[in-house]
């Protein structure tokens, strides 16, 4: 039909053709190559001189969409280039065919008044809209409504003017931000600070955001890295800075009275309202580790846990959650760690998949063109460190950071953006810094040519000054009037530190109850009455009629459960855990329990989620139990990521104590990926920043021999991360539990005692495989009435004490392996304790087993582990010095891998682990 239409004049154009849908959108608008509708296909009834100017007007709106596409290459957001640009051949008028000179109509064309003018003119506008000091990408983005709305609305915030009040706000906040900066300088020296310097203008980021977001929005959940912290925390986010100045004299940050070791002042956090006309908004800022961006999914789980703990929208549904309107989440990055580190990809790919959805991020990018001292041509592959946005069809808007008042608008058009399409959208702020990696560092040592710049080159603040006070709208005096009221109350607090009492920041509003362990080991009775507990196991198969069941769930897991509950002496793993689920639900806890496929479990064991098999629908019985139920169970299948996903758990943990958040390894092994996180957030949280969480990480465990990948969940590495002591009983207050159950009424405990506590300890638990199906490994539901508890010791029944000679001490999995082997032998001179609980160590429930045993002289750790893996290491010198006996060791030599990979050895293995312990002497 097009081509049909065609005219002698018109070669050039059809040189480069337009998509059919621009094509058609010229067509019916008036202003491009089928501007006049044809009465007959194939013939234009129009004078020819309307044909040669609409033809000028097309080939212009192909300059103008280069522009869109191609604009951000040529644009000016580099404040300290040394490096000469290229004009991008896509922007070149010639190669539209287009005379500077001409005059073209500017109607539907150009968002201006003026109705026409020269080419020329057309082109500069260009320039100033795509290639000045913003330069933006959008044209990659799926949804054609998307491009359209960002172009239409960039191009019309680009022209709206900045209030007076607006442009002195920002002045102010970067003269403050300046002015904090040479105040540490002057007065701690020796100190690193990670100062703004060079990065002012992200300033009026916040400010402006804060702005947009009062009325919008309830609250800002906020991640960001040490770059500018301390100026944005006590420029805008009332954090005292007397406590600051305490913490850089080397006095804590805690009251001492609070069992903490605090963290160093870049990490420092606050939680704060942002006031603006009478209205009120607040704003969270997490603590981050200095392994950057690490902290980007743990503010994706807080600021989900905050929307569903304000309870707008059903997040337990599977198919797709909403979002609240009520909170954002902001990320700021460095620009070499946000392109470097996987976590990040981790975290993006998080965003939009169900039950990981916080309806669209906005991150900043504060692009100091160098990562430590690197330079961006060694420290990615990529034009622009933002290019990974591109990955989930994100706009990027590249703003020169000597420009702050076009800093406003990105922020603007980002805002707009996030709350029109609730997507993730990228403000890249390129800047600069003053110093090196930090104030103490020498950058020219690597970067001679950028920081010979840099040096020569007046700051943001006093160029921003200079140029208000040109218009007029705040004079020089009037700028060093702010600067030295806001040093003076800096001065003002520094001589206050002495008198400064830190205030407690934690355990308030909804974590009101919660408080931080004692040292004493308490017991808590978590078991439940029988009657609701067989009522929760038959509504967790319950389902409803018309739901295309699985013919295999419905024999092995609906009726084999129901089966087992009628007579309640064989309660399996996964009934278990029904049980705990539920009753915690009954009671109006919430549990979340994501990883990989956890709705079925990695062994098929779970099957907490049904999946109709004809239409594909998902029923998740445990949400059913009751009519008005308000526990909710919410079953997260992630992503194929461990890093990432369990940053999203632990912001869910840290939020709501309500809800028993759970992450389970596809095998236990697998953990590793998330080492970061469990390294500088899981472990060691509540003592740098006092954050409680109850986290809970299940780790499938075992040697079956499935090789080196798939046996061991590495619990000598938790193990060694805990604060436990060696010649000391441990109390509560160490940093992680570690529990390894060998029956499901203790997994049902454990699950249970975390949410019954007065406070939150995260709880490793060295889970089964195939103890999920075994006969001997289940459990009487008498085992979880009312009155029982979680057992740290589980003594052994099957023995005469005073024949006992020898004592093998043992935990999880491993015992039923003994129990057997011991049969087999005929070993009665053998007793087998069970430790379930590794961390804290039982030292007073294992002291009554052994006293026991006082014929016994023989104590034998016997483990599958090699000998440098496993619990060994961790467990002889508490047993040898709190129980003042000697403990040998039994089980594979030290390997340098957790398994063998050739099914003969390891069988021997096996065989010899098993019969070993029974011949020590």
């Amino acid at each position: 039909m097009y081509k049909s239409v065609q005219t002698i004049r018109w070669k050039n154009v059809w040189k480069n053709s337009f998509d059919g849908k621009t094509i058609r959108r010229l067509y019916n608008s008036g202003t491009g190559v089928y501007g006049h509708r044809p009465k007959k296909i194939g013939h234009f009834e129009v004078p020819k001189e309307k044909l040669e100017a609409r033809a000028k007007n097309s080939n212009l709106y192909r300059l103008l969409t280069a522009y869109r596409e191609f604009g951000h290459r040529d644009a000016n957001i580099d404040p300290v280039s040394f490096k000469k640009k290229k004009l991008s051949p896509e922007l070149n008028p010639e190669r539209y065919g287009l005379d500077l000179s001409e005059i073209v109509s500017f109607q539907n064309l150009l968002r201006t008044e003026k109705k026409e003018g020269t080419v020329s003119e057309a082109v500069e506008f260009f320039k100033k809209l795509y290639s000045g000091p913003i330069g933006v990408e959008f044209n990659h983005l799926e949804s054609e409504e998307e491009r359209e709305w960002f172009a239409e609305n960039f191009e019309k915030c680009y022209q709206e003017p900045l209030s007076d009040e607006t442009r002195r706000e920002i002045a102010s906040d970067m003269l403050k931000s300046q002015a904090l900066d040479n105040f540490l300088a002057v007065k701690f020296v020796t100190v690193k600070r990670y100062g703004g310097e060079g990065a002012e203008s992200m300033m009026a980021f916040f400010r402006e955001l804060f702005k947009l977001s009062i009325g919008e929005l309830e609250h800002i959940v906020l991640c960001m890295p040490h770059r500018g912290r301390l100026n944005f925390l006590t420029g805008m986010l009332n954090f005292p800075p007397e406590k600051l100045f305490r913490k850089l004299r080397g006095i804590p940050e805690f009251p001492e009275d609070v069992k903490a070791t605090g963290d160093v002042p870049s990490h420092f956090v606050s939680s704060a309202d942002f006031n603006n006309t009478g209205k009120s908004l607040h704003i969270s800022m997490l603590p981050n580790p200095s392994h950057l961006e690490a902290v980007n999914p743990v503010s994706m789980g807080k600021t989900r846990a905050l929307m569903q703990a304000l309870g707008d929208g059903d997040y337990s549904k599977d198919e797709g959650s909403r979002w609240s309107d009520k909170v954002l989440n902001v990320q700021v990055h460095g620009d070499a760690a946000f392109i470097g580190q996987g976590v990040s990809q981790e975290s993006l790919l998080l965003g939009g998949v169900p039950h990981f959805e916080v309806g669209g991020s906005i991150h900043l990018v504060v692009n100091n063109q160098v990562g430590f001292t690197t330079p961006p041509s060694r420290g990615r592959s990529t034009r622009y460190c933002t290019d990974l946005a591109k990955m989930i069809s994100a706009p990027v808007i590249h703003v020169n950071g000597d420009a702050p008042e076009m800093v406003v608008r990105a922020t603007r058009i980002a805002f707009a953006y996030q709350r029109k399409f609730r997507k993730d959208v990228f403000v890249d702020l390129n800047c600069f810094r003053r110093w090196g990696h930090n104030e103490l560092d020498d950058p020219t040592f690597t970067n001679p040519l950028l920081y010979k710049i840099i040096h020569n080159r007046p700051s943001i603040p006093d160029r921003y000054l200079e140029e208000l006070s040109k218009s007029k709208l705040l004079s020089k005096e009037e700028g060093q009037s702010i600067v030295e009221e806001h040093k003076s109350w800096l001065g003002n607090a520094l001589k206050e530190i002495d008198n400064y009492v830190p205030q407690p920041t934690y355990f308030t509003g909804w974590w009101s109850r919660i408080k931080q362990a004692e040292s004493a080991i308490t017991t808590w009775h978590t078991g439940v009455d029988l009657n609701l507990l067989q009522f929760i196991a038959k509504k967790s198969v319950n389902f409803e009629s018309e739901l295309d069941i699985h013919p295999h769930i419905l024999k092995s897991h609906v009726q084999a459960r129901l089966k087992k509950i009628e007579t309640g002496s064989e309660v399996d793993w996964s009934t278990a855990e029904a049980m705990a689920f539920g009753s915690l639900l009954y009671q109006g806890y919430n549990v979340r329990l994501s990883g990989q496929d956890v709705g079925r479990g990695t062994f098929s064991h779970r099957h907490a989620m049904l999946v109709d098999q004809s239409n594909g629908g998902i029923y998740i019985p445990l949400n059913s139990m009751v009519e008005g139920q308000k526990g909710k169970i919410e079953l997260a299948n992630s992503i194929l990521s461990e890093e990432a996903v369990l940053g999203f758990e632990y912001g869910v943990s840290i939020t709501s104590p309500l809800t028993l958040a759970i992450w389970e390894a596809q095998f236990g092994d697998f953990f590793n990926g998330a080492q970061i996180m469990i390294d500088t957030f899981v472990s060691s949280g509540e003592t740098k920043w006092m954050l409680s969480s109850g986290l809970t990480m299940i780790l499938p465990h075992g040697y079956e021999g499935a090789g080196p990948e798939h046996s061991s969940c590495r619990m000598e590495r938790f193990l060694q991360l805990t604060n436990s002591k060696e010649n000391k009983p441990d109390g509560e207050d160490i940093n992680l539990q570690v529990a390894n159950p060998s029956t499901p009424a203790q997994y049902f405990h454990l699950l249970r005692r975390q949410m019954i506590r007065d406070f939150r300890k995260p709880l490793i638990i060295v889970a089964p495989k195939v103890l999920l199906r075994h006969s001997s490994a289940t459990s009487s539901i008498s085992e979880m009435a009312p009155e029982t508890s979680f057992k740290t010791v589980i003594g052994d029944d099957r023995v005469v004490e005073k024949n006992v000679r020898r004592v093998l001490l043992v935990s999880g999995k491993h015992y039923y392996n003994l129990v057997e082997e011991r049969e087999i032998l005929g070993s009665d001179d053998t007793a087998i304790i069970r430790i379930e609980s590794l961390c804290p160590f039982p030292v007073m429930e294992l002291l009554a087993e052994i006293e026991k045993y006082r014929h016994a002289s023989t104590f034998v750790w016997s483990q599958e582990e090699p000998r440098n893996m496993g619990a060994w290491s961790f467990v002889k010198p508490r047993f040898e010095n709190l129980c003042g006996r000697q403990l040998k060791y039994s089980g594979r030599e030290a390997l340098p891998t957790p398994a063998v990979g050739v099914g003969r050895v390891h069988q021997l293995q096996a065989k010899e682990v098993i019969r070993a312990p029974f011949i020590i002497k």
